[in-house]
Parts: C-alpha cells; structure tokens; sequence
C-alpha cells in the first residue's frame, strides 16, 4: 500500500405531535420496499448561515445511517454509521484548484471507532418523515468541537474486514485512510485482524513535524489538519407521556450539529493546501 496522501413509532401518531418537524412514522423515500435502504432529504441551514440539503439513508437490515451533503465550495462530505462494526466513516471530497497544481479534486476519509449513543438507531432513521419538506432545519443542540489525531493508516485492500462500507465510501481515498491507535486498539480486542492497519511515522516523529501551514516548500511532509460539520442530524430519540399509555413511548427526535478536526500526516504539503488559516 503507498502512504496516505500520495497522489502516483407508531405509524399513527396523537394530534398534538404533528406539531413536531419530524416525526418517526413509516419508512418513506427511496427504497422503501422490503430490505432497500429508506432515504429522507432535508433542508438545513448551514453555521455560516447557508442553506444546503441532505440526504440521510437509513438500512435497518446491514444496521447502518449514512449521511451526504454539499458544501457551498462543492466539497462533498459524508457521513456513515456501521452499527454492526462499531465503526463509523468520514469522507471529504474536496475540489482541487487547478492554478495551484492541484488535482481536480483530493478524497479523504477518516475511519473512528462509533459509540452507540452518539446517533439515533438506524431502525429509528429509516421511520423518520418530516411534515413540511421545504422547511429549513437547524439543529437543536451544537455539541464542541472534537479534535482527533490520525496516527495510523487503514490499508485499503483490507478494509472490507472493519467495515464493509469501507471500499464503497472510501475508494477514491485508498491511499488517504486514516485512524487512531485508541480505536484500533479497541477494534483489535472485537477480533479485527492487524492486516487492516498499518504505521504512519512514530508519534514523536510526527510532533517534530510543522503544521502544514507553516511549511513553505510544497514537496516536505507535514502536519495537516482538516475540518468539517455534521450540520444537522438526528441525534437522540424523544419521549412523550400520555395519560392512555403507561410507559414513555418515542415520537421524534432531537437534532445535533457536531464539529470535527482532524491532524494527519502528510508527505508532501502539496496534498494539504486548504490548511493556510490558523
């Protein structure tokens, strides 16, 4: 494998819920035939105040969520949930700029490990409807800033043994996979073989490296770090009372905006030319 980087509820609901933007009901969208994914797009407004949509597709047999958007510079970000793995998968498509010499566009993905509280189940996603499809959505709750240091690769060519999604979400990333030591030592315990991962420079070896933006010369290995958001998505399920039920029953959800930076290893500060502000 060549380093990283190089480029050679009920169906029926009471009354008063309808009040709620969205509701779990019936699967609705593409596929919502025995066994297809159930796919709902929805309008969210963007933190600097952009409207953008996504597509949020839930598959409740491969128990898994997956979430697309466009960013207004036409970066396309996803997002997938591998329930069945504990994995879940960043990818980044990000428009290159050919007066920079870049490629038309560069992929990464960033592979870490899914805690199960940290988004709704796929079988709640795939019964999600939204009552007024042309309205702007803005999540409930902004939940901090994560910062992750990637310190090791995910080799391609076995990927399939973490996460089956791995090849279809990050086949235009093969040679850009990355992930963390904690993670993989958890993924390790769950029995995933060491084949998948593979050594990026020693963590001392990578402290001593600049931060790409300080490096002047476009052909040194450095530090780079990208950034993204998850603008809106379906983070917790809520509960409601009644005096005819006993028991609190799910009849919505509660929506999150979550903000991610990655620090990862590059050889050449070609492949990190976005990161110039600091």
């Amino acid at each position: 494998m060549r380093a990283p980087g190089r480029r050679d509820v009920p169906t029926t609901l009471p009354a008063l819920l309808l009040l709620l933007p969205l509701l779990l009901g019936s699967p609705r969208g593409v596929g919502a035939g025995a066994g297809a994914p159930a796919e709902l797009r929805v309008r969210v407004r963007l933190p600097d105040g952009q409207v953008t949509e996504e597509s949020l597709q839930a598959d409740s047999d491969a128990d898994s969520i997956s979430l697309e958007m466009r960013k207004p510079d036409g970066t396309l970000v996803s997002f997938t949930a591998d329930f069945k793995k504990d994995v879940k998968i960043f990818r980044a498509l990000i428009l290159g700029e050919l007066e920079k010499g870049q490629n038309q566009f560069q992929a990464l993905c960033f592979v870490t490990r899914l805690h199960h509280n940290e988004i709704i189940p796929s079988e709640a996603m795939a019964k999600l409807r939204q009552k007024n499809p042309r309205a702007v959505r803005q999540a409930e709750e902004v939940r901090g800033l994560e910062q992750l240091h990637m310190d090791i690769a995910v080799n391609f060519s076995q990927g399939g043994l973490l996460s089956p999604h791995l090849h279809n979400v990050c086949a235009e990333a093969a040679d850009a996979i990355y992930t963390r030591q904690e993670d993989v030592r958890f993924w390790l315990e769950q029995g995933v073989d060491s084949s998948v991962f593979e050594a990026l420079p020693k963590a001392s070896e990578q402290m001593e490296l600049l931060r790409c933006r300080l490096v002047g010369d476009r052909g040194k290995p450095c530090t780079c770090r990208y950034g993204l958001s998850l603008a809106w998505y379906p983070c917790m399920l809520k509960y409601c009372h009644s005096r005819e039920r006993p028991a609190p029953y799910k009849c919505g959800i509660r929506s999150c905006q979550k903000n991610y930076s990655f620090d990862f290893y590059v050889p050449q500060r070609q492949l990190c030319l976005w990161d110039e502000d600091p």
